[in-house]
């Protein structure tokens, strides 16, 4: 008897213990909302499998008639115009921003990971260079592969089936949030330094997926916007994502109103006090996870 009582505690103890995957998949409900739409947060370093884990997504996508994402990567002129936004201007040269030391560091760092130096980038914006490089190490250290990210997995889907796909930026909106949120000098210092410290970026990767996998999303936004986040994505690109968030709730109104939308955003934009979801909730929308009997955590 006493052994059944310890095995009893034991399995109370792990049902408080092990995180629920709940906290990834939420539903929005009334605030003038005509039916329910559902907010899934994504995050691209996590293969596809991972989505058959969270409970009811694929019930909740069925009751869809749109899909609303970040941008909307189907759109091929926009992409032709996020490519021509990478470029440099004639008037700006990037060796002009390094000493000589620097250059040929950077040159040789883009050339061992990307197989290409300077000589055929050096007019790509920094930001777009410490991307590029920043996609490869990951790739290389969390066997990132966007064939079989979850991404854009529901976007692709949404296309098959002729739903809309609806971007919440616009093309000119998107290539700001790419290339121009920090200044051009500060670009090129994170160029930089991502190319001294990439384990920086991995390590902040690493556990901002975990803490996903877990569907801790507001230690997720804490994690960027913490003290001691030093990598390309830090304190002033959270401040950004939150003036963003502002700016989407508002975009998102006709359509949670209408219903029936299935939302997709980088988990990073979610959680904390000035995350989506809570701004959707001071907006006057019921958000709450859509297994509400598995244990809930703060979003």
């Amino acid at each position: 008897m006493t052994r059944l009582k310890y095995i009893v505690v034991f399995c109370f103890c792990a049902m408080i213990l092990v995180p629920a995957r709940a906290q990834l998949l939420y539903e929005i409900s009334q605030g003038g909302a005509k039916q329910k739409s559902y907010v899934l947060a994504i995050n691209r370093y996590v293969p596809l499998q991972f989505i058959d884990t969270i409970p009811n997504v694929f019930n909740c996508f069925g009751k869809c008639d749109k899909v609303i994402t970040e941008f909307a990567m189907q759109d091929y002129e926009a992409l032709a115009a996020l490519r021509q936004a990478a470029l440099l201007p004639d008037s700006i040269k990037l060796s002009n921003f390094y000493s000589n030391s620097e250059y040929t560091y950077i040159d040789n760092t883009l050339q061992i990971n990307l197989g290409m130096g300077l000589d055929k980038l050096c007019r790509m914006k920094p930001s777009y260079l410490t991307e590029m490089l920043r996609n490869e190490v990951l790739k290389q250290w969390l066997k990132y592969d966007e064939q079989t990210s979850m991404e854009a997995f529901f976007e692709t889907i949404a296309v098959e089936r002729n739903m809309p796909v609806i971007g919440l930026d616009n093309i000119g909106e998107t290539m700001y949030m790419l290339f121009d949120r920090e200044p051009f000098q500060w670009q090129c210092k994170e160029l930089l330094k991502v190319c001294e410290f990439p384990e920086n970026e991995v390590r902040q990767e690493r556990t901002l997926r975990d803490m996903y996998r877990d569907g801790r999303l507001a230690d997720m936004s804490f994690q960027v916007e913490g003290p001691d986040n030093n990598t390309s994505i830090s304190f002033s690109d959270y401040k950004v994502y939150c003036q963003r968030n502002e700016q989407w709730v508002k975009r998102l109104k006709p359509y949670l109103t209408e219903g029936k939308a299935f939302i997709t955003l980088n988990a990073i934009y979610l959680g904390g006090e000035k995350g989506l979801l809570q701004q959707l909730r001071s907006a006057g929308f019921r958000v709450r996870p859509v297994n509400r009997k598995f244990q809930k955590s703060k979003s």
